[in-house]
């Protein structure tokens, strides 16, 4: 009894989980080959360090305990990248390759992620002074590496980009209903209209 019950748990966190990925998976793949400066479709090191996030959410999923598995995984992602980020200072050609790795991460969890200055300071342990430094230092790389024109073909000024939205299934994963509104337009816009790179997924 206890072996089938057990077994019922196993499969119920299995398929919730395959739920969760199946909505987020593209868009963290994406954060994180953005993080790694990988081309598209040449992200092997970035599936490894998603691979590695999302092993580590997989392990924690019955004691999230109602906490969105797409921050956690987003935020074990940062920190993952933050420990090995000397294993990627000499990117492959990717968008953000110009960029040093804290300047990427920095770049990917303000714009891409819209994630607050003030978490983005907590999760990386420096300053908000910093992480706003290291923000603009980035966006003025970038601006200087590509002409202002976004990744849709129109100049960034005439609006906001279509938002992909970061979770586009969730069902019993409890990843929460967050859309476009949360992460996604000011994220991508962010990116590819102030920094003129363009990075929507």
């Amino acid at each position: 009894m206890v072996r089938e019950r057990r077994a019922a748990r196993e499969g119920r966190r299995a398929r919730e989980f395959e739920v969760f990925v199946a909505g987020a998976g593209g868009r963290l793949l994406h954060a994180a080959a953005l993080l790694t400066g990988e081309p598209t479709g040449d992200t092997e090191a970035a599936e490894r360090l998603l691979t590695a996030a999302l092993a580590r959410t997989y392990a924690r999923w019955d004691r999230l305990r109602g906490e969105d598995p797409y921050d956690h995984t987003r935020r074990t992602l940062a920190a993952l990248f933050a420990h090995r980020g000397h294993r990627y200072r000499h990117p492959r050609g990717g968008l953000l390759a110009r960029l040093t790795p804290q300047e990427r991460l920095v770049l990917v969890l303000r714009l891409y992620e819209g994630v607050a200055e003030e978490q983005t300071a907590a999760a990386l342990g420096l300053p908000v002074e910093r992480v706003r430094a290291i923000c603009t230092r980035a966006v003025t790389a970038m601006r200087s590496a590509a002409p202002r024109r976004s990744a849709y073909g129109t100049p960034p000024s005439t609006g906001t980009p279509p938002a992909a939205g970061r979770r586009t299934a969730t069902g019993a994963a409890g990843a929460g209903a967050g859309t476009g509104a949360e992460a996604g337009t000011g994220a991508e816009a962010g990116i590819g209209a102030e920094a003129g790179t363009g990075v929507a997924p």
